[in-house]
């Protein structure tokens, strides 16, 4: 099992991506990253209110090229939830062509694109077959129905994040997959709530947000579901507990299961952190720090302690029937795990 790790540029403290990948080059097989003019399932890393970092594509592109120095995959990002008009247009088609062209001219090529988009997969397969065509985790895709409709134009099939604590139903993607001739792949530190029925509101806001942050806002309104959900009463907290994420000590668990375990790292503000922590298998502090989002300032000044995390969490997250609201196992363990940071 190798881990495919998100792009960010160099921080202001001067940390390079590129020095974090050598660091861990021998777990990391995947670099997925935005292009700067297509909308992501993230925040531009170039542009804000119109104003451009011109130093961005080019420190974007040294550091591809040394990236895929290493032979570490690359993986672009159009994984957007909306384009807008161009939705399906030529216009997108040429985009889409002339970005891959030109990375393969500067990088030496992309080896996988990621994206929510059937059109977009189309247009992928039409203009560069050697590419491997991959479907977003957005795309909440976990069911052997969901890979069928889609198979023709993805290789590739990121697993609804909410079954990533149910082995046996990966187990039965795997077996089509392999029949198929498909890849799974697993996003495993997600902080987002399951089933969360602000997603698609939350996932379009992102797709324009160059659009939305130039417009007069509400200002006593927030767009994130989850902020708001935990803000509400303490009692919410649990929630977390009972999301996606799988803890760095369990990664080895899914070793049969997937070849390429996704790390969301490029917004968290300590990537090298959350690669440490998968790659060793082993992570001492706030289980929150390792999550995007991590939810840290909602249970501050308390923290989850991972090491109070119980011996048998995951066979028990793993085995029991996921109806939460007549379950009471999760409370007690965040009653075990929560802990007051003194000052």
């Amino acid at each position: 099992m190798q881990f495919s790790v998100g792009y960010q540029l160099p921080s202001d403290e001067g940390e390079s991506f590129v020095d974090i990948i050598t660091d861990y080059r021998e777990h990391i097989g995947e670099v997925f990253f935005p292009w700067l003019n297509f909308a992501t399932g993230r925040s531009s890393v170039a542009e804000r209110h119109g104003e451009v970092d011109w130093h961005a594509q080019q420190d974007l592109e040294a550091d591809l090229i040394a990236i895929k120095s290493m032979g570490v995959k690359l993986d672009l990002l159009i994984n957007g939830n909306c384009y807008g008009r161009h939705s399906y247009s030529v216009y997108l088609e040429n985009q889409i062509r002339s970005t891959i062209e030109y990375l393969s001219e500067r990088t030496g090529g992309v080896d996988i694109v990621t994206t929510a988009s059937p059109a977009v997969a189309f247009i992928l397969k039409k203009h560069f077959p050697a590419v491997e065509v991959r479907a977003s985790v957005n795309m909440r895709i976990g069911t052997v129905k969901g890979m069928q409709y889609m198979a023709k134009n993805f290789d590739s099939f990121h697993i609804q994040r909410e079954y990533n604590r149910d082995p046996a139903l990966i187990a039965e993607l795997k077996t089509w997959a392999d029949a198929n001739g498909k890849k799974l792949v697993m996003l495993a530190n997600s902080g987002c709530m399951n089933f969360c029925s602000g997603q698609v509101f939350h996932d379009n806001c992102v797709a324009h947000e160059t659009e939305i942050v130039e417009t007069l806002v509400m200002k006593d309104f927030k767009p994130h579901a989850c902020w708001n959900y935990l803000a509400q009463d303490e009692s919410h907290r649990v929630s977390v507990l009972q999301n996606s994420w799988v803890r760095p000590e369990d990664i080895v668990r899914y070793e049969e299961l997937f070849d390429v375990v996704k790390l969301a790292t490029r917004m968290h503000s300590r990537p090298r952190m959350v690669i440490a922590a998968y790659a060793e298998q082993k992570f001492h502090g706030n289980l929150l720090d390792l999550c995007e989002p991590g939810y840290g300032p909602a249970f501050a000044p308390y923290i989850i302690e991972n090491d109070r995390i119980p011996k048998d969490w995951f066979d028990r997250v793993t085995t029991c029937d996921k109806q939460c609201h007549r379950c009471g196992y999760c409370g007690t363990v965040l009653e075990q795990a929560l802990v007051k940071m003194v000052e």
